[in-house]
């Protein structure tokens, strides 16, 4: 079904740009949405995850801009990454998990109902 959809958006769209993930961004050439604008899509490079979108290019898709962002990179901005959560590469609190006998202070109690 994935073919069918990237298919059609190449004949019914065009091409506006691509980001760093490999993702590429499309706007249809004559359907518009409920408010009148062109319909704006995405294809992604690999998982169909709307996390990997970056900030840059979510304004445009969702016609908060009218182009993609531009502005230069800040020393202090970090490069995109997606959600990570429910991976192993999900950030865990030091000493967290999922029974108190991972805590190795002591001071946490697991709630119990009616108690």
């Amino acid at each position: 079904m994935a073919m069918f959809d990237h298919l059609f958006i190449r004949l019914t769209s065009r091409r506006i740009g691509r980001d760093g993930a490999g993702n590429t961004y499309w706007e249809a050439r004559r359907r518009k949405d409920f408010y009148g604008r062109p319909m704006r899509r995405i294809t992604y490079a690999g998982p169909h995850e709307a996390s990997v979108v970056p900030p840059e290019w979510w304004g445009w898709l969702h016609h908060t801009t009218d182009a993609p962002l531009d502005a230069p990179r800040r020393p202090w901005q970090k490069d995109h990454l997606p959600n990570l959560t429910g991976t192993p590469e999900a950030w865990r609190q030091p000493g967290g998990g999922a029974d108190a006998s991972q805590y190795p202070s002591g001071d946490y109690e697991a709630w119990t109902p009616g108690r």
